[in-house]
This record gives C-alpha cells, structure tokens and sequence, in this order.
C-alpha cells in the first residue's frame, strides 16, 4: 500500500525547475565552500571587515560546514536536512550582515534570498517537501 507521499506525483517541468534552481545552489555554495576551505586572501580580508574571526582555521570550518550541509542537500535522501542546516547557515549570514549594517537587498536579504532557491528547488522536487507545505490555489 502506498503512503500519502507516494501518491503525489511531481510533473517533469517541476522536477527539472526544482533540478535547475537546486542545481545552481548547490554550485554556488560549492564554490563558496571551496574558497573558505583553501582560503583564499579575499576570505580572511572579508571577515576581517565583517567582524567575524579572520583566521584561517575560523574559514576552514565555515569552509567544511558549507560543503558538508551543500552534499547533504545535494543527495535526495539526506537533501531535507541539507536544507535546515543550510538555512541556518544562512541566518546567521543574515545577523551577520545586520549587525553591521549592510544594505538591506544586496547583502542582508542575499541569504533570504538563497533560503528561498534552497526550499523552493526542493519543493519542486520532492513530493514529500509538497505534502508537508502545501500551496492552495
């Protein structure tokens, strides 16, 4: 007998719209990742403005704690706690960017704005996300 997610059925213009957005996050963060992980000088020069440690071991660990919570939203049976430590990870981005008074739409909503491609490429991919937040018409 089938489950209540089972019977929910993603189209195919769904399921490549949620591959596509969830692909690019996942290449951005991986990038991201990979850059605090090295770290390049731009990544100990940034923290430093933003008031966070500048040390290379502090951009090794935020390095390793984005890509190991992009790889576990990349793989589908681990993808939805990807996405709660991902969005975490974005809100403290978020504090982050208020504390010190960034602009709003290019900085402080930059992770809001990643939360929403993170969920948003798993709703569209993943019938059991659809059943636990359902959208009414």
């Amino acid at each position: 007998m089938k489950s209540h997610f089972e019977n929910r059925e993603v189209s195919k213009g769904a399921l490549w719209c949620g591959r596509i957005l969830s692909g690019l996050v996942i290449l951005f963060l991986l990038f991201d990742g990979t850059m605090k992980l090295i770290p390049l000088k731009i990544v100990i020069d940034t923290a430093a403005q933003i008031g966070i440690p500048a040390t290379i071991d502090f951009a090794r660990l935020l390095g390793v704690l984005t890509l190991v919570s992009t790889i576990l939203y990349a793989i589908p049976r681990t993808s939805v706690l990807g996405a709660i430590l991902l969005t975490a990870y974005m809100g403290g981005a978020i504090e982050t960017h208020l504390r010190i008074e960034n602009p709003l739409f290019t900085h402080i909503l930059f992770g809001v704005y990643l939360g929403l491609m993170i969920w948003g490429g798993l709703y569209l991919r993943d019938p059991k996300v659809r059943a636990l937040i359902p959208l009414r018409r």
